[in-house]
């Protein structure tokens, strides 16, 4: 495979952000790695009375992931330690962003969030990043301005997910400048001239969904369109950009008030030219003014995005619990069953079921308020899991939507993205447990009537034990037993009621 050397040619206009970029500098780190026999005690250890097999699968996550550990190679310009994306030698940005949003639960015995710090070492100077690192030697994927060298941008988003579980201002002040980079060198090569985003298969991170006209090669090409994940996810990056800057006292930086005006803009744009009122639904937009109507997994960046108007909001949802479209057997296919390319293997981005956009959905229903139907999702899209992982005893890279199998392309052993389902997807919309570290709290909502919490749980410098015990049915109220070893606010939400407990060691 040919790799491509970063230069100093004239094509370069420098970014003052990667002048502040910490990582391009930084030394390479020389600690040793963790094995996964010797820390397996230390993990949080979740209690769910009557389900072994998920517990296992829990287990069997960690002990992969631990096992795609890889030191950091000087040679190749790594900085930090980092989980290997376990797909073909190369770190991705779009795989690494969501592996370490179920490593958070484990950052005390391995940080991996510095994963991302290898992707912010190879910034270029305008800010761009490659959305494809290679691991052995120096050198990157693709050139800087292939149409598929880099996305999705959510780096800024992951980034955000670990700091609720942490509450590490340090690092969101180490990464603030790469990424505001980074999102810069989007918004200045990547749109149109009404600021909307173009992208390819491959950029998008779904490589084969039938979104392009057919004269376009649905991998490499643009197509001349308008991406409607693309502007989303833009939308998404500028808004948290923003609320790190508000923490950070970084506000009045000119290319936080270049966000504020693009989340405006680009949100008109959003609304006014993708959303098609008939079907309820968010488009791609073709090159001649007409919607693709390819109902496609990554209009739901919507949800987590915040930008869809109030009387729109419960019509979009809807397709979510639609049996025609994305309520299948196994939930959330990437494609909806209604098109005439959705596969019932899957098929890879045409039908099969992924752990990091059906991770994307759940957040964007918590997001809006739709906490049934997210743990009725979650529910489903693990219990699929567990059911797979018992008949082959591993985790795949994606699922089949309409029976409990891999996907019909997939890997296994894929920890991976695939961690998502039976860490973060169990502990946060199965158990309903979710994190806000600086505010030292846990909002909990209860869903299940049997026993279940995690023992050694993180949050922040907090150690707790959490644990609901059994009840008759989903309306009696819970009882709770927590332990803490500093003080915490805790939450408890189940029906429509709500209690809230100061937790004291």
């Amino acid at each position: 495979m040919e790799l491509y050397k970063v230069n100093n040619d004239m094509s370069y206009f420098d970014s003052p952000y990667v002048g502040r970029n910490v990582f391009l500098k930084m030394p390479a780190e020389d600690a040793p790695l963790p094995l996964y026999e010797k820390i397996r005690h230390r993990l949080p250890k979740p209690i769910w009375q009557g389900h072994e097999t998920a517990l296992a699968a829990y287990d069997y996550a960690w002990q992969i992931a631990f096992g795609n550990l890889r030191k950091a190679d000087p040679v190749s310009r790594f900085v930090s330690n980092y989980i290997d994306t376990a797909f073909n030698g190369f770190l991705f940005m779009w795989d690494s962003s969501f592996i370490v949003m179920f490593g958070k639960y484990a950052s005390r015995i391995f940080n991996f969030q510095k994963t991302l710090d290898n992707l912010y070492s190879h910034q270029h100077r305008d800010g761009f990043i490659c959305r494809e690192i290679c691991e052995y030697e120096i050198g990157e994927h693709f050139t800087r301005h292939d149409p598929s060298a880099t996305g999705p941008n959510i780096m800024a988003w992951s980034e955000w997910e670990s700091f609720c579980q942490t509450g590490d201002l340090d690092r969101l002040a180490k990464v603030f400048d790469p990424l505001l980079g980074y999102h810069l060198w989007l918004k200045d090569n990547h749109t149109w001239r009404d600021g909307s985003y173009w992208s390819t298969g491959w950029g998008c991170g779904m490589d084969n969904q039938p979104r392009l006209e057919p004269q376009y090669h649905f991998i490499f090409s643009h197509g001349h369109m308008i991406w409607a994940d693309t502007c989303i996810q833009q939308v998404l990056s500028a808004k948290i950009l923003v609320e790190m800057a508000k923490l950070l006292g970084r506000e009045e930086d000119d290319g936080i008030r270049a966000l504020k005006e693009e989340i405006k803009t680009l949100t008109d744009v959003i609304n006014e030219k993708l959303w098609c009122e008939e079907d309820a639904y968010y488009y791609d937009l073709y090159r001649s003014g007409k919607w693709n109507y390819v109902k496609s997994i990554g209009a739901y960046w919507a949800l987590i995005a915040d930008i869809i108007p109030e009387d729109r909001l419960s019509a979009f949802v809807a397709h979510l619990d639609n049996e025609k479209e994305f309520k299948r057997p196994c939930r959330v296919p990437s494609l909806s069953a209604d098109h005439p390319d959705y596969r019932e293997g899957g098929d890879y981005w045409r039908g099969s079921v992924w752990a990091p956009t059906n991770y994307m959905i759940l957040k964007g229903l918590e997001k809006n308020g739709y906490e049934a139907l997210a743990h009725d999702i979650a529910c489903n899209c693990l219990d699929n899991v567990v059911k797979t992982f018992e008949k082959t005893g591993t985790l795949w890279e994606n699922y089949a939507p309409e029976s409990a199998n891999r996907g019909e392309r997939a890997k296994d052993a894929f920890v991976g993205w695939s961690g998502l389902f039976p860490i973060s997807v169990m502990f946060e919309y199965v158990f309903g447990i979710r994190p806000y570290a600086r505010e030292k709290k846990i909002v909990w909502h209860i869903h299940l009537t049997e026993e279940h919490g995690v023992r050694d749980y993180p949050l922040g410098d907090v150690t707790l034990d959490l644990l609901c015990h059994a009840r008759a049915s989903e309306d009696e109220e819970p009882t709770v037993t927590v332990k803490a070893d500093a003080p915490i606010t805790l939450e408890i939400h189940w029906g429509d009621r709500v209690k809230t407990l100061s937790v004291s060691p």
